[in-house]
């Protein structure tokens, strides 16, 4: 069976995304928008993290103000001072984050957060580990946070990518084309993955380009997730592809 074209969505196709639930919630306690930003937080706490590390703050802490903040945002006391022209969650979370550091350091007595709520699970030691593995050059917290910001965008849209193909049974093909999603970084050449695929060199390369269209697709809609004017939606897969590159 031929498979089936990839989703070709405008990003004027996307009005209801994660982040416009939680903004249309406000300061109101719905379960909808606590669940929605419950998921933009669980895929995105890493590089939070990241950047309290680049900024000189220890393991220990920034593991505990990420999880204290986490505690204050997932209550949405946070929300209510949202402004309507940070309509990014990208730069709206950095931004409630330093406030919360602001704070945090501000008080002479620290309390434990979170008064019984649950917040998401992270994983202190492979943040950690992962922060060792960070390039050690004179970027800036700012700069790690966009990094790490976009290079988990990546990552999550490569998953969901892989998942498709492997409820399709198509598994061996993603393994082995997955290097050319991204131009100019295939080692590999048309002719010896089609000999290994059984695929005439056309057909792989159509094949090929097809993966390509459904992973920007992909990449599109994880990106209108975190923007709240879908008009944002090209601009910031630009701007995040440019922190990638540099």
């Amino acid at each position: 069976m031929a498979e089936s074209p990839p989703d070709h969505r405008s990003p004027k196709a996307f009005v209801t995304t994660q982040w416009t639930v939680v903004l249309a919630a406000g300061n109101t306690q719905t379960s909808s928008a606590r669940d929605a930003l419950e998921s933009l937080c669980q895929t995105y706490w890493y590089p939070l993290y990241a950047y309290a590390r680049r900024k000189g703050i220890s393991p220990e802490l920034s593991e505990d103000l990420v999880q204290g903040f986490f505690a204050q945002l997932l209550r949405l006391k946070s929300l209510q001072r949202v402004k309507r022209e940070k309509g990014r969650f990208r730069s709206f979370l950095l931004a409630s984050f330093n406030h919360f550091i602001a704070d945090e350091f501000a008080r002479e007595n620290r309390q434990k957060r979170g008064g019984g709520v649950s917040t998401l699970s992270l994983d202190s030691i492979t943040a950690e580990e992962r922060f060792s593995l960070e390039p050690q050059d004179l970027s800036t917290p700012e700069d790690l946070y966009e990094r790490r910001w976009a290079m988990t965008l990546l990552e999550e849209a490569l998953t969901e990518l892989e998942s498709y193909y492997k409820r399709n049974e198509k598994n061996q093909f993603f393994q082995a084309c997955k290097e050319f999603l991204y131009m100019g970084r295939a080692h590999s050449s048309y002719a010896s993955i089609g000999s290994q695929l059984q695929m005439s060199e056309a057909a792989l390369k159509m094949a090929i380009m097809r993966m390509r269209h459904r992973y920007r697709s992909i990449l599109l809609q994880k990106v209108a997730d975190t923007v709240e004017d879908p008009g944002e939606v090209e601009d910031e897969l630009n701007h995040l592809m440019k922190v990638v590159a540099a």
